[in-house]
C-alpha cells in the first residue's frame, strides 16, 4: 500500500485555510435579539453570578467549566523538535485542543506561557483554575514538568494531567496487560527494562509499579547506563526513586533475560543481539518517535516470538496517547473530579486492554482495510474504534467515585453510557472508513480538468495521501505552469499527464464512440473532434476502456453539460437508472438527499428507483438506510396532486420487496425528528431518516444549497449512482478538498 506523503506546503495550507488556525468559538445559546443579549450578559447574567458566588459548585451547572480543559505549554519540549518556545508550540496545542473535541467532545482552549520558570508557570496556571474543569500540561521538558505537575496537583482542586507522562504510561500499561496475557506471565514476576528516564519513561515505570510490578524487577536506564543505587552522575530525585541494587551497568547487560523492554529514548538504541538475549516471549515496546528503538521487522527477524509495539501508525500495536487522554478527561469531567489519580489511570488501562480482547466491529475493520482480532499484532485498540467513547469514561468515572475524587457522583451509569454514545460524531468515522477503503483500492483516478488549479491540487493530494495514481488530463506545459503557480512545482514529476495527443489508444476510442453515436447524427469528423478535443469525452473513453478505475470531472462546467458529454460514452441517464445523491454532513449528522443530478421530475416508479440507489450509497458509506419520501404534506394531508406521487412511491417500494426501512410521504421535520414521529405511531421508521427522497431536482438543489449556505453544512456530491463505472461529478464551486472527497468516493465505488 502506498504510504502517505505530506509536504511542507500542504501542512502550511491546512493551517492557513479556510481561516488561520484549527478552532474557533461558537455560541451555544441564541444571540439574535435584544432579549437574548440581556439574558447572556447584563442584566440577566447577574443571577447565575450571585448563585455561583454563594455556591461555587453551581459553576458546573451555569457555565462551561465542567466541559472545558486548558491545554498548557511553554514549548520547551515540542514533539521531537525540542525547545521551540511558547509561540512555536501553539500549532501543536491547537491540535491537542481539537483532538479533545474530536474524540471525546471535550471543549478545550490552548494556552502558551512565555516562561521557562517553573514557579511562574505554577502561579499562572493556578490563577486560571476557576475557568477550567481540568488542566492538560503538554510538551514541557523534564525535570521541570515533574515539579510543575506535582505542585499544581497539590494546590488545585481540578485534575492536572501531564499527558506526555501519564498518557503514554496508560496506553503502555494497557498494551502490557494484554502482552502478558498472551505470554502467560504475571506483572509481579516479570523483569522489566526501561530505556529513557524522562517524563514519559518515569511515568510508565511508576504506573506499572502501582499495578504490581516489583521495584527490584525494574531496571531503568538513561544515556549513562543503568540507574543503580549509589550512582551520582546525571541523577535527580525522580531517577533516584527508581535506582536498584544491581551490578548491571549497561542497557545490553540489563536486557539479558528481560521479559519486557520499554523504550522512550532514541532510534537504534536496541540491537538485535539485545533482543536475542531476552527471555521467552519477549515484550518490546519501542516507543521512540518518529523512529523506534528497534523496528518490528528487525526484532522479529531474530525473535519471532516477540510481541512488539511502537509509536508508529504504520506498524501494528501503536501506543497512541489519543486512546487515553480524551477519555480520561471525559470521565473525570463528568464526575466533576478533583484529580485524575492512579486508580483512574489504571481503570483506563484495564478498560482499553479488555476492549482489545473483544470482537472488533465491522466498521473498524472496514476503516482499516483489514480484519482485526486479539493477538500478538492487536493488543491495543485502534484510535477510531467507536466503542472507546462509551466504554472507557464510565470505568474512569467509577474509579474516581470509588476513590473519593468525585464531587458529583454519577447515579445512573447505564444512562451515562447511553449519553456518551450520543456524543460520537458519525461523520468522522464514515469519512475515515471511506478513506481507508480508498487506500486499499489504489484506484487509478482520472482528473479530467487539468487546466484548473483546484483540480490539480486535489490530484496531487490524492496521490500523496496514498489513495492511488492520479492521471491528469491536460497539456504538460500548462499543468506544469499551473502547479508552479500554486507553489507545488515539485509535484510535476509525480503526476501522469494524459491527453489525446500522447494517447496510443485514440483510434480505438474513436471507433468505439462512432459505433455509439453514428445513428444519433454524429459523423466521423464530429467523433474525432469529441474524442480528441473534449477532455470530458476523452476521459470517459479512457475509463470505458479500462485505462483507469475512476473519473472526476465537473469542476469547470455545469453538471448538466458534463452529464450530456458523459452520456456520449456511457448510459448515465434517467432511462438507465442513474441517480444523483448528495451527502450533507452537519453537526454530527449525515443525511443523503436525492435526486440532485439526473431526474428532473421523477414519477413514482422513478422515485422508488431513486430510493433504492440512495440506499445503496448509504450502505457504501457505512449507514443503515432509513428512507423518507418528503413533501409539504404528511400521510395525505394536505391533499395535493403534486404530493400524490410521494404518497404512491412507498407502495411501489413495498411491492418491490426492498430490504431497508422506508416511509412517506412526510414533511422534513417528521422525517428527521423522532419527537415529531411520535405523533404518527403507525409510521415504520425506527429513527430519524438518513435518506430523503425529494419530489424533483429543483427541490433537491434548493435544499442542498440552503443547508450549505445558511447552516454551513459540508456537502459531498452529487454522487452519481446506478451506473457500472465509477464516475463522480463535482460542482463548479468545489474546493480542492471537495474534489478530493469526490475522488475518494469514486475510488471506493460509492454509488
Amino acid at each position: 500500500m502506498t504510504k502517505q506523503k505530506i509536504t511542507s506546503s500542504e501542512a502550511l495550507a491546512f493551517h492557513l485555510e479556510p481561516t488561520p488556525g484549527k478552532w474557533e468559538v461558537t455560541a451555544t445559546v441564541p444571540m439574535t435579539t435584544q432579549r437574548d443579549l440581556s439574558l447572556a450578559y447584563s442584566p440577566g447574567v447577574a443571577v447565575p453570578c450571585e448563585a455561583i458566588a454563594e455556591n461555587p459548585e453551581l459553576a458546573y451547572d451555569y457555565t462551561n467549566k465542567g466541559n472545558l480543559v486548558a491545554v498548557i505549554s511553554n514549548g520547551t519540549a515540542v514533539l521531537g523538535l525540542g525547545n521551540l518556545g511558547a509561540l512555536g508550540s501553539k500549532p501543536v496545542m491547537e491540535g491537542k485542543s481539537v483532538l479533545f473535541k474530536r474524540f471525546a467532545d471535550v471543549n478545550s482552549i490552548d494556552i502558551e506561557l512565555d516562561t521557562e520558570d517553573p514557579d511562574e508557570i505554577i502561579q499562572a496556571v493556578k490563577l486560571m483554575g476557576p475557568t477550567f474543569g481540568g488542566i492538560n500540561l503538554e510538551d514541557i521538558k523534564a525535570p521541570e514538568c515533574f515539579i510543575i505537575e506535582q505542585k499544581l496537583k497539590e494546590e488545585m482542586d481540578i485534575p492536572v494531567f501531564h499527558d506526555d507522562q501519564h498518557g503514554t504510561a496508560v496506553i503502555c500499561a494497557a498494551g502490557l496487560i494484554n502482552a502478558l496475557h498472551l505470554s502467560g506471565k504475571k506483572i509481579e514476576d516479570v523483569k522489566i527494562v526501561l530505556n529513557g528516564a524522562g517524563a514519559a519513561g518515569i511515568a510508565c515505570i511508576e504506573l506499572l509499579k502501582s499495578m504490581g510490578a516489583r521495584h527490584e524487577n525494574c531496571i531503568v536506564c538513561d544515556t549513562k547506563g543503568v540507574i543503580y543505587q549509589g550512582r551520582t552522575e546525571g541523577m535527580n530525585q525522580w531517577k533516584s526513586a527508581h535506582a536498584v541494587k544491581t551490578e548491571l551497568r549497561t542497557l545490553e547487560e540489563a536486557m539479558e533475560g528481560a521479559d519486557v523492554f520499554l523504550g522512550v529514548s532514541v532510534k537504534g538504541a536496541v540491537t538485535q543481539e539485545m533482543v536475542q538475549a531476552m527471555a521467552e516471549d519477549p515484550v518490546i515496546f519501542a516507543m521512540a518517535n518518529p523512529d523506534p528503538e528497534i523496528t518490528p521487522e528487525e526484532a522479529h527477524a531474530v525473535r519471532p516470538d516477540a510481541i512488539v509495539a511502537t509509536g508508529r501508525s504504520d506498524y501494528p500495536n501503536q501506543v497512541n496517547n489519543v486512546l487515553g487522554f480524551p477519555y480520561l478527561f471525559r470521565g473525570a469531567l463528568d464526575i466533576h473530579a478533583r484529580a485524575i489519580n492512579d486508580e483512574m489511570k489504571i481503570a483506563c488501562a484495564e478498560a482499553l486492554a479488555e476492549l482489545a480482547r473483544e470482537d472488533v466491529p465491522d466498521e473498524v475493520a472496514m476503516a482499516y482495510g483489514k480484519s482485526l482480532s486479539f493477538g500478538r499484532d492487536y493488543i491495543i485498540p485502534t484510535p477510531f474504534d467507536p466503542r472507546l467513547i462509551h466504554m472507557i469514561p464510565p470505568r474512569v468515572a467509577k474509579a474516581g467515585m470509588d476513590t473519593g475524587a468525585a464531587r458529583r457522583p454519577i447515579i445512573d451509569m447505564d444512562g451515562y453510557e447511553l449519553s456518551l454514545k450520543s456524543r460520537m460524531d458519525p461523520t468522522a468515522n464514515v469519512m475515515r472508513g471511506i478513506h481507508a477503503r480508498a487506500r486499499k483500492a489504489q484506484a487509478r483516478m482520472i482528473f479530467a480538468e487539468g487546466d484548473d488549479p483546484r483540480v490539480l491540487r486535489a490530484a496531487v493530494q490524492y496521490q500523496r495521501a496514498g489513495f492511488g495514481k492520479a492521471l491528469v488530463v491536460g497539456r504538460d506545459a500548462e499543468v506544469k505552469a499551473k502547479l508552479e503557480a500554486a507553489g507545488m512545482g515539485d509535484a510535476v514529476r509525480e503526476l501522469e499527464v494524459v491527453n489525446a495527443a500522447n494517447s496510443r489508444h485514440l483510434n480505438q476510442y474513436k471507433d468505439f464512440l462512432y459505433k455509439r453515436l453514428q445513428r444519433k447524427g454524429f459523423d466521423r469528423h464530429d467523433v474525432h473532434r469529441l474524442a480528441s478535443r473534449d477532455r470530458h469525452v476523452f476521459s470517459s473513453l479512457m475509463l470505458a476502456h479500462g485505462h483507469a478505475d475512476g473519473l472526476i470531472t465537473g469542476a469547470t462546467r455545469k453538471s448538466a453539460y458534463v452529464m450530456e458529454l458523459i452520456n456520449h460514452v456511457f448510459d448515465a441517464d434517467a432511462a438507465h437508472g442513474a441517480v444523483g445523491v448528495t451527502a450533507l454532513l452537519h453537526k454530527g449528522r449525515i443525511v443523503l438527499i436525492a435526486d440532485t443530478l439526473v431526474h428532473e421530475w421523477p414519477d413514482e416508479q422513478d422515485l422508488a428507483t431513486i430510493a433504492e440507489r440512495s440506499a445503496d450509497v448509504a450502505r457504501h458509506m457505512g449507514l443503515e438506510p432509513r428512507v423518507a419520501f418528503v413533501s409539504f404534506s404528511t400521510f395525505g394531508y394536505p391533499d395535493s396532486e403534486r404530493a400524490n406521487k410521494m404518497h404512491i412511491a412507498p407502495q411501489v417500494l413495498e411491492a418491490r420487496g426492498v430490504d431497508f426501512e422506508f416511509e412517506g410521504e412526510m414533511t422534513v421535520d417528521v422525517a428527521l425528528n423522532t419527537t415529531a414521529q411520535e405523533a404518527y405511531p403507525f409510521q415504520r421508521l425506527s429513527g430519524p431518516a438518513n435518506v430523503l427522497v425529494v419530489p424533483a431536482r429543483h427541490s433537491a438543489s434548493i435544499s442542498v444549497k440552503l443547508m450549505q449556505e445558511m447552516a454551513g453544512a459540508t456537502v459531498i456530491g452529487p454522487i452519481l449512482a446506478g451506473i457500472d463505472n465509477s464516475i463522480q461529478i463535482c460542482s463548479t464551486n468545489s474546493t480542492a478538498n471537495d474534489i478530493l472527497n469526490m475522488a475518494v468516493l469514486a475510488s471506493c465505488k460509492v454509488g
